[in-house]
């Protein structure tokens, strides 16, 4: 089935400020896949390769922000139907949909999976704290979404939530997400930490945020109707 996709218009002036941005990624356990005799994949295209059946832990796009920017990244890059077809062949490895957007680094990490899809920010952090974990950004690139501060619109606002928002968004405080996030929505003097790509805005892939939030409720409901039968249990 292909899902009908529709587009909004954004909003002029944006109702919330962009802080930084965060992207999908693989955690693959080297030491697990040398011991299968697999190489590492780098590319969205690998994992669907037969010899990772069942060696991939995916989160799940109804319960996680990344698993729905992922399976959005991939009907975005391939169009709508090569990019259900790319989901039926990914599907056929997947081990499991997990309810959390770190717990497939998390599972790889601790070689429960050789391979998990999470993101950036997880397999860098594990990879770096020295767990045996390659942190894959796919040749094809990632799909991301934005962190954001926005104030609730109500009767009254408070004259100390507009001060706590402005300090959330000021340049200074973007230092300190800039040291673990490879995107920031403000300029600052710091380095892409270790572990991202020297240029990490050109992993990003070219991303519709209108028409993903839009078809957001469309799209969750064909993928649970197709793949919801390796989701692990709700606790």
């Amino acid at each position: 089935m292909v899902v009908r996709i529709s587009r909004i218009t954004p909003r002029n002036p944006p109702h919330w400020v962009g802080i930084d941005a965060w992207m999908s990624a693989f955690c693959a356990n080297t030491v697990e896949l040398k011991k299968k005799g697999l190489p590492v994949p780098q590319s969205w295209a690998d994992l669907t390769q037969p010899k990772y059946k069942d060696m991939i832990v995916m989160s799940n796009p109804a319960s996680s922000g990344i698993g729905y920017l992922s399976v959005s990244a991939m009907l975005q890059l391939k169009g709508e139907e090569k990019g259900w077809q790319y989901l039926d062949a990914l599907h056929q490895n997947v081990a499991q949909y997990m309810h959390s957007g770190s717990k497939p680094c998390k599972a790889a990490g601790a070689g429960e999976y050789p391979i998990g899809i999470s993101f950036g920010y997880r397999a860098v952090k594990q990879k770096n704290s020295g767990e045996p974990i390659a942190a894959v950004f796919p040749k094809e690139g990632s799909g991301w979404d934005i962190e954001a501060n926005a104030l609730v619109q109500k009767d009254s606002i408070k004259p100390a939530a507009k001060k706590f928002l402005n300090w959330a968004i000021s340049p200074e405080v973007s230092e300190k997400y800039a040291e673990n996030f490879a995107i920031t929505a403000t300029k600052t003097n710091a380095k892409v930490p270790e572990g991202f790509p020297e240029d990490p805005t050109a992993q990003l892939i070219k991303n519709d945020f209108q028409w993903a939030a839009q078809n957001r409720d469309e799209i969750l409901e064909e993928w649970s109707r197709l793949y919801d039968s390796k989701s692990e249990p709700k606790k």
